[in-house]
């Protein structure tokens, strides 16, 4: 008889000693009649149990012995820091575990001398088939996966045992993380490069395609940024014209010449080509700006006054040491005179008086 049964039969018979005695001192029964109640109901399990003893017959000697058999007996072996191959090559995988495992055919111990041995090799194979798989960097995931993969007992390549691991940790070399580290920032570095890159190529692009790409488009592109400013606009019609023949490579269109701005060298008679080709060829000189103070005083070109005075400052420069500046404004505003060794013009007549210096 089960254990279920047996609580079943005491709890069917408490509540039939219940029931009766209940009803017995309902109905006033004599005095007599309680103990032989009390003996039916302790005599009833009794016999209940032997009865059912009697039916189940005896147990089966090969069920006794394998209800006897001795326990299977684990053990264990820890490993650390062993490596394992990953997909990348030279960068390997660091398991630390603990192995455990029992001997299939424990009925000949001498047989296996040596199963710790067989048995790390077993899960090592099975961890490798794993690894080998996988890139190192994801070591954390793939530690998660090896810890799944070895947590069943499976039996060895020789059939003599069963083995598994437990406590699995993944890790790599130092500098195999620094590596991996230092390559995933080049990654990104060279990412955020390559969209730097091409949002310049981009808007370059859209700077030569569209914006400059003639001078109608600059004008609308330049009213639209100021925001339809238009007297701004026309003022800034020379800048924008001179701007889209730079970025095409092209010369000025000859109807928009008149809209840029003219310098001081245009005054001097030189043709407009000559004086932007100067403005764009060298930074003003000495020259320059002696021709910008001439204008200011209203000394025009070809006034004796102009040329006078330039030769002055030339030969007031000339002193401090300042030879090929003084060449040069001598060239600029008297090109017909040519220099003696003193320093003093060569067509200059015997006994002629130099302009006295500072006038």
């Amino acid at each position: 008889m089960t254990t279920g049964r047996k609580t079943t039969t005491i709890f069917l018979t408490v509540l039939c000693g219940l029931v009766l005695t209940i009803f017995g001192l309902t109905e006033r029964w004599p005095t007599w009649a309680w103990p032989p109640l009390a003996l039916i109901l302790v005599a009833a399990p009794a016999v209940a149990f032997k009865i059912a003893g009697l039916r189940r017959g005896s147990v089966p000697v090969a069920f006794e012995e394998h209800l006897t058999a001795a326990p299977i007996e684990r053990t264990e072996q820890h490993v650390s820091r062993v490596a394992l191959p990953s997909r990348w090559a030279d960068y390997d995988f660091l398991i630390s575990a603990t192995i455990r495992w029992y001997a299939l055919d424990a009925s000949r111990p001498g047989r296996l001398l040596n199963p710790a041995g067989l048995a790390v090799e077993s899960v090592l194979d099975r961890a490798r088939v794993v690894t080998e798989q996988r890139e190192p960097g994801r070591v954390s995931l793939v530690q998660h996966e090896l810890s799944g993969a070895l947590s069943s007992l499976l039996p060895d390549s020789t059939g003599q045992l069963q083995a598994m691991a437990e406590d699995v940790r993944l890790t790599l070399h130092e500098h195999d993380q620094e590596r991996l580290d230092s390559l995933a920032g080049v990654r990104k570095d060279q990412a955020v490069w390559e969209h730097q890159r091409k949002y310049e190529q981009s808007k370059r692009k859209y700077l030569s395609e569209d914006v400059l790409k003639d001078t109608g488009s600059a004008v609308v592109w330049w009213l639209a940024k100021n925001d339809e400013q238009v007297e701004r606009t026309v003022e800034d019609l020379g800048m924008l014209a001179r701007l889209t023949s730079a970025a095409n490579d092209t010369d000025v269109p000859e109807r928009l010449r008149d809209l840029i701005p003219q310098p001081r060298e245009e005054q001097d008679g030189k043709e407009p080509s000559e004086w932007q080709a100067a403005a764009f060829e060298r930074a003003p000189t000495a020259a320059d700006h002696l021709a910008d103070a001439l204008n200011a005083l209203s000394l025009e070109d070809g006034d004796t006054q102009r040329r006078l005075l330039a030769k002055q400052i030339a030969d007031a420069i000339r002193d401090q040491e300042q030879h090929e500046t003084a060449d040069d404004l001598v060239r600029r505003f008297d090109p017909s005179a040519a220099f003696a060794p003193d320093g003093g013009p060569a067509n200059e007549t015997p006994g002629a008086t130099r302009p006295p210096r500072g006038i």
